[in-house]
């Protein structure tokens, strides 16, 4: 908890976030068994065990809930690259903002292959969360670039949507720098995702993260491979 930051505060803090995550996993899992076009807000809300109006405090329509998973994960990550110490490289800060909201990936698995799925089976959904990961991957670009002091104008509390006018313009305000590491940071995240989930008991996704950051901060110099048999005279 952030130092004198009220310990009710914490707590409903953690409410919250656990409010969006029940309304998350019941929309996903009805979306699973009947088919996007079947859910409704009211069955979501029932399934999550809140009211329709409690809906309408997190998300602004039914198709966002799908669309905006991990939307205040994406703010903590920011706030914790600004909060990260000094000494730490740009990369290593954006490492360890990004391995503390993975560390339930374990047991979220499950939940992450399903959506997924509801993705795969709902084209509309995916090129509108396309768009949200564009969006939140320009924020963390603003950050990246305001932790190094590159920081423009434009870095404001307020940052419009991505298919605004403004889209260009901050696009411009950014060095490359910031704007590649916040690719390949994403990047990164869902090949150690993917990579895990495919060959689960072979080690931990955290040290599967691990390994996919330390390739990043060597430059990705080709690994030795384990000759193969036939090189095997």
């Amino acid at each position: 908890m952030p130092k004198g930051e009220p310990a009710e505060g914490g707590l409903r803090e953690r409410k919250k976030r656990a409010t969006r995550a029940a309304l998350v996993e019941a929309a996903v899992r009805l979306a699973v068994e009947r088919g996007v076009e079947h859910v409704t807000v009211d069955a979501i809300s029932e399934a999550a065990g809140v009211s329709t109006r409690t809906f309408f405090n997190y998300f602004d329509s039914r198709d966002e809930v799908f669309v905006m998973v991990g939307a205040d994960a994406g703010d903590r990550v920011r706030q914790a690259v600004l909060a990260a110490p000094s000494r730490l490289s740009p990369l290593e800060a954006l490492r360890d903002a990004l391995a503390a909201e993975l560390e339930e990936v374990e047991q979220q698995q499950e939940l992450w292959r399903l959506h997924a799925e509801v993705l795969r089976r709902a084209p509309q959904l995916l090129a509108r969360r396309i768009g949200a990961h564009m969006a939140d991957e320009l924020g963390l670009a603003e950050t990246l670039a305001e932790r190094m002091g590159e920081g423009s104008p434009l870095f404001a509390e307020d940052r419009p949507p991505l298919a605004s006018p403004e889209e260009e313009e901050r696009r411009r305000a950014l060095g490359l720098y910031p704007r590649l590491l916040a690719a390949v940071g994403g990047t990164a995240v869902r090949v150690a995702v993917e990579h895990w989930s495919v060959r689960q008991g072979e080690a931990p996704f955290a040290d599967v993260f691990r390994e996919t950051f330390e390739h990043l901060a060597a430059g990705l110099p080709q690994p030795p491979f384990p000759p193969r048999a036939t090189d095997i005279r």
